[in-house]
């Protein structure tokens, strides 16, 4: 069977005598029990058997674990943005045995999402997320969740902490409100620090993402991003003094029914959305 003639990740690491590099935040997942219980867990929860059909795109794909987890789900598509060309030709093998493999050299930082969906209609997204840039990569693809169809993404588990945060929680802050504003968020598992190579010191999340049936425009989203933004900058105080800037701000409160005295992490999700409709 040609799985039986591919090498495993760990085999193609030691091949090209690949060693992860901290400058691109590199933690390199070798198991392949590990990368296929990502994809059954994510799959599971999506209700889908597989990816037959489905468009996927990953980020970051390093030596292809992930990616051969992927591809064993017989997406229609698979694209990889990497952009450390030492991973290349290990993705070229892997291509050899797939040929939906779509492999591009570049920065998923400036790769064009609208594009891709203008291309091919809404896909998912895969990635073990380079630790240094998961935060910004997150908010972008909030910003354009209408692209997606599910986001499956590892994050340093205090990252995904706080994406998960309630109201009345230390961690609950500004990516906990745009995530669950625009997906219905869930925890498939943690893994420990010996699950990577080299071993982060640091545990790490595994989330999916869904977007949610009606999405939030783009220009109440960036309302809600300057709320926030305010708010949590001074997470110590009222809002009524974090958001004294905010036009007719106790009219708005008082109609509303939220109090000016609660601080930033007491107002839920939907509280920041209610005040964010009336400031377009």
């Amino acid at each position: 069977m040609r799985e039986a003639e591919l090498l495993t990740t760990k085999d193609f690491v030691d091949k090209y005598e690949l060693m992860a590099k901290k400058a691109l935040g590199q933690n390199f997942l070798l198991d392949a029990n590990i990368t296929d219980k990502i994809m059954r867990l994510s799959l599971a929860a999506q209700n889908i058997a597989d990816f037959s059909h489905e468009t996927a795109v990953e980020i970051g794909p390093g030596p292809g674990g992930l990616t051969q987890a992927v591809l064993r789900q017989n997406p229609k598509e698979l694209t990889v943005v990497e952009m450390d060309e030492r991973c290349l030709k290990i993705l070229e093998e892997i291509k050899n045995f797939y040929p939906q493999l779509n492999i591009i050299s570049g920065d998923a930082l400036k790769y064009d999402w609208q594009k891709k969906y203008e291309t091919c209609g809404r896909f998912h997204i895969i990635s073990n997320l380079p630790y240094n840039i998961s935060v910004v990569l997150l908010t972008g693809w909030l910003k354009q969740i209408d692209c997606f169809k599910s986001l499956t993404l590892m994050f340093q588990k205090e990252v995904g902490d706080r994406i998960l945060a309630v109201p009345g929680t230390k961690d609950y802050g500004r990516i906990s409100v745009i995530s669950q504003l625009q997906c219905e968020v869930k925890k498939l598992f943690d893994l420990p620090p010996t699950c990577f190579v080299p071993a982060p010191k640091i545990w790490s999340s595994v989330l999916l993402f869904l977007p949610k049936e009606k999405s939030i425009e783009p220009a109440i989203l960036e309302k809600v991003e300057k709320l926030t933004a305010m708010a949590f900058g001074q997470r110590r105080k009222m809002i009524r003094q974090s958001l004294k800037t905010v036009p007719n701000l106790q009219q708005h409160l008082d109609e509303l029914g939220i109090e000016a005295t609660l601080r930033a992490e007491n107002l839920t999700p939907e509280d920041y959305l209610h005040i964010a409709e009336r400031l377009v």
